[in-house]
């Protein structure tokens, strides 16, 4: 398990009943989480006096209810390096998933010590927690999302960091189609992370299936790695796919190839009032 444990604005306070109780910076949340199929042992005044709960509708989706006005939005620091604005949104996230610091370490470490200019593309970029970490280190980023508010968002979370003098190009687009012109361009890079959906549509209707497309995207990213690849990290949250599937999956395709160290695992989130660890996800890892 790969464990996010160096965090001291976010904490995973308790959980228990199908939730999670989290501390944001200055406020506490109850969010929803389907790994959470253990009972809640007691509903202690810090689970009553969230600040805001987020309740899921027999309808589908969900609202949040807030105990008090909280701000639009607020800023949390992860390490006193890398900032964070984090905003409660109507599909119960907040715009940031914090277990992802245990990537962010690696990749941070991977790049300031490589001792050569490194050049990343984030695919499936989100809110750029990774594109602001390894513009810390030093890399100059490539950033593709689909969604332009949240490109947006991550063009905000770059300049509360500080990093707004870092080369780091933020580009709003389907990330496939991009990838194919970049292999047409002939442009390369030396790592590349993704956090590709479970299932998704494209503008023109095109369909996306984990579990049948991820091996072909994989390869076609490959070819846009340079001749010297340092990386490639591959997240996923689709439900029963599990870390050795990705970890067969980069065997196959990289190793193959480049040679070089592939690992894969769960990535997960010490609970504080259990000493337990929620599971919130798989990476696989290949580096060379």
């Amino acid at each position: 398990m790969y464990v996010a444990n160096r965090w001291n604005d976010y904490e995973l306070l308790d959980t228990g009943g199908g939730e999670k109780l989290e501390r944001w910076g200055s406020y506490v949340l109850r969010r929803p989480d389907p790994q959470i199929i253990w009972p809640l042992t007691a509903e202690t005044a810090n689970w009553k006096q969230a600040e805001g709960r987020y309740r899921r509708s027999s309808s589908g989706g969900g609202n949040w209810d807030f105990r008090q006005n909280l701000p639009e939005r607020w800023t949390i620091s992860y390490d006193n390096k890398l900032r964070f604005h984090i905003k409660p949104t109507g599909f119960k996230h907040t715009g940031l998933f914090p277990e992802q610091a245990a990537n962010w370490d690696w990749m941070m470490e991977k790049i300031s010590n490589a001792g050569r200019p490194i050049k990343v593309l984030n695919l499936f970029a989100y809110t750029g927690g990774a594109t602001v970490a390894c513009a810390y280190a030093g890399a100059s980023v490539v950033h593709v999302d689909a969604s332009k508010g949240v490109v947006q968002w991550a063009k905000e979370n770059l300049e509360l960091s500080g990093l707004a003098d870092r080369h780091v190009r933020f580009i709003t687009d389907d990330v496939f189609k991009f990838v194919q012109r970049e292999q047409r361009r002939g442009n390369k890079y030396d790592a590349i992370i993704m956090d590709p959906p479970s299932y998704g549509r494209g503008p023109n209707g095109e369909t996306w299936k984990l579990e049948d497309d991820l091996y072909p995207f994989i390869e076609t990213c490959m070819t846009i790695l340079s001749d010297n690849p340092l990386f490639l990290l591959v997240n996923s949250y689709t439900t029963g796919i599990s870390s050795t599937v990705l970890k067969n999956i980069l065997t196959l395709a990289m190793h193959k190839r480049y040679g070089g160290h592939i690992t894969a695992g769960e990535i997960g989130l010490p609970i504080t009032a259990s000493e337990l660890t929620l599971p919130c996800g798989i990476l696989g890892r290949w580096e060379a």
